[in-house]
């Protein structure tokens, strides 16, 4: 476990930088993609367990992506949509499902010898279509809508679309779980939290909480602890902070 290393993208966010964290705590390698001008942790810098690499992911080939992570056991994507005007409309439009695409491409190229473990952070509004989860009429004409005036929405349905239809169950080089938090809250501490195949709520009428810390301790988690890994690989939990009686 100490001698893994991991390739973070979305570092520089708010449940990246929760996630190195994590990651460092379970005393891993971390290599991180962030963008030229991103605020990191000083603590990074002087961290011979972490690697800086400061660009647009976009801008980066199939070929030299491949080089950055031929040494990584696993990737983790935190990559969101900033919550501004130029953010949710702005480009690039496809940010986390084209990133998924080339971290994917990527592996194929290295043709590692062991499987590589890619988690992907998504969203409980993230319906799993393997499982044909329920959703209500109204909840159906809500996504609809959301899909139309939110492109940050249809981002990350093709990003975990991408790992269900394309790379699948099977796959020679790569397995991937995806985690689906619901609303997105900061906490300091991590807290008891609680891992579901499906939406036990609606995340549209009667949504849940998840600390940006407890999605990153169970990213962490996922990758640290085969048992854990092989439970749920191939899969789309959602995550919801445990509810205090």
């Amino acid at each position: 476990m100490k001698n893994n290393k991991t390739l973070v993208i979305g570092a520089s966010g708010a449940t990246g930088k929760h996630l190195v964290s994590q990651l460092l705590l379970l005393g891993q390698g971390v290599k991180v993609i962030v963008r030229p001008h991103a605020k990191i942790p000083n603590a990074w810098l002087t961290n011979d367990k972490v690697s800086v690499f400061r660009t647009e992911i976009s801008s980066l080939s199939e070929a030299e992506l491949a080089d950055y992570i031929k040494d990584c056991q696993t990737l983790a994507s935190c990559l969101g949509h900033n919550l501004s005007l130029k953010g949710i409309y702005g480009a690039p439009r496809k940010l986390v499902s084209q990133s998924v695409q080339l971290l994917c491409r990527a592996v194929e190229k290295n043709k590692s010898k062991n499987p590589v473990k890619l988690v992907l952070m998504n969203t409980a509004g993230n319906q799993n279509r393997d499982l044909s989860e329920p959703g209500s009429f109204a909840e159906k004409c809500m996504i609809a809508l959301i899909r139309l005036l939110l492109p940050p929405h249809t981002d990350n349905e093709a990003a975990a679309d991408f790992l269900r239809n394309q790379i699948g169950q099977k796959h020679p080089f790569l397995e991937w779980v995806v985690v689906r938090p619901d609303t997105l809250i900061d906490r300091e501490e991590v807290s008891d939290y609680t891992l579901h195949a499906s939406p036990t709520r609606s995340a549209l009428f009667n949504p849940g909480k998840t600390s940006r810390i407890n999605v990153a301790h169970a990213m962490a988690k996922l990758i640290g602890e085969n048992g854990l890994w092989e439970k749920w690989k191939g899969q789309m939990p959602v995550i919801y902070n445990k509810e205090i009686k």
